[in-house]
């Protein structure tokens, strides 16, 4: 895999394994974001609470913030009517963890969060290939003036959405990562296996400087998606950057059962599995991810997990595949990263 000179591969190359950031939409949450609302519009409207966000992380021992973008596209804004707002608000974002990470005491990645558009490609759905790349080239502009170091395409499903928005980084002049949600029955929704991710873009530009896993359902799963991954290509820059714990819905709220700790050994399984980045999503807060600094800057190298060391230390499979269940498995679970 590709890897020419940009901050995050020498910065990785410095240290072996990064730490990334935690939860968006969780903290936010706790700031006062409501249900339904953008948090993006809160790059302009609250810039203090978004300081705040990448502030609190890089205390915690971050060396990956995430912008606050990740439903940055025309296609998510305008369900908020500011689809004519993309370069400004992506621009803002960027710089805004541009800011906080230019102050730390140390380097500190500023990642450009790109998620997915929410419409499906051609034949399935009515967006063209070149729409999509069109639309992430939009975005990563806004993300590229306001200072971001990398395109971090996260929770895919589509290997061909994935694609265009590598070519859109690649015609920004963006390096760029990206990572699947295996969250039905052990592969994306759109049917990409982990251990197939390496191959989705290694012919657009460079390649990717990173591949690998996000969100999905429980922090075990994701690991299990981690083994086939790295067992599939053990020489690549792997990122998994799992929830906390498994979601459980009481009432209309999501809650996530993942202590300090837990996520502390997650950090530790995740490095003996192989990741190279190392980060968490849905319901990781800041004493989570300091609990995991702390985890992999005491660390102890340890064998490759199993899958049955995993299900024993951080708890049950929730997606199961069909293979273990004879029956995919459906559940109710977030969609969106950072909830």
């Amino acid at each position: 895999m590709a890897t020419p000179s940009n901050p995050l591969s020498e910065l990785l190359a410095e240290k072996g394994v990064l730490l990334a950031d935690g939860a968006t939409g969780t903290n936010l949450f706790a700031q006062g974001l409501e249900a339904g609302e953008a948090p993006e519009l809160w790059n302009e409207a609250q810039p203090e609470k978004i300081v705040k966000l990448h502030q609190d992380f890089v205390d915690a021992g971050a060396d990956i913030i995430l912008t606050n973008s990740f439903g940055g596209t025309r296609h998510r804004l305008k369900l908020h009517h500011a689809q004519d707002r993309v370069h400004e608000l992506n621009k803002k974002a960027a710089e805004i963890a541009r800011s906080v990470a230019d102050k730390a005491p140390r380097k500190v990645i500023v990642a450009g969060s790109v998620g997915p558009t929410g419409e499906l490609l051609i034949p399935l759905g009515a967006m063209s290939y070149e729409e999509a790349v069109a639309a992430f080239v939009e975005q990563m502009e806004g993300l590229k003036a306001g200072g971001a170091d990398v395109a971090w395409i996260e929770t895919m499903s589509s290997a061909d959405e994935i694609r265009a928005a590598a070519a859109a980084a690649v015609k920004v002049g963006m390096p760029y990562t990206f990572t699947g949600s295996f969250d039905t029955a052990g592969k994306t929704m759109m049917g990409l296996h982990p251990k197939d991710i390496h191959g989705v873009a290694p012919d657009i530009g460079a390649g990717p400087l990173a591949v690998g896993a996000n969100c999905g359902v429980g922090a075990s799963d994701i690991l299990q998606s981690l083994l086939d991954m790295t067992g599939a290509n053990p020489e690549a820059v792997v990122i998994v950057k799992g929830n906390c714990g498994i979601p459980e819905f009481r009432g209309a709220e999501i809650f996530y059962s993942g202590t300090p700790p837990l996520m502390a050994d997650y950090a530790r399984l995740a490095r003996d599995a192989g990741a190279k980045i190392i980060g968490g999503c849905c319901g990781t807060s800041c004493d989570h991810l300091a609990a995991m600094r702390k985890a992999l800057d005491d660390y102890t190298p340890g064998p490759r997990p199993t899958l049955e060391v995993i299900v024993d230390r951080i708890g049950p499979l929730r997606n199961k595949t069909a293979d273990e269940s004879g029956a995919q498995e459906s559940s109710r679970r977030p969609r969106r990263r950072g909830n």
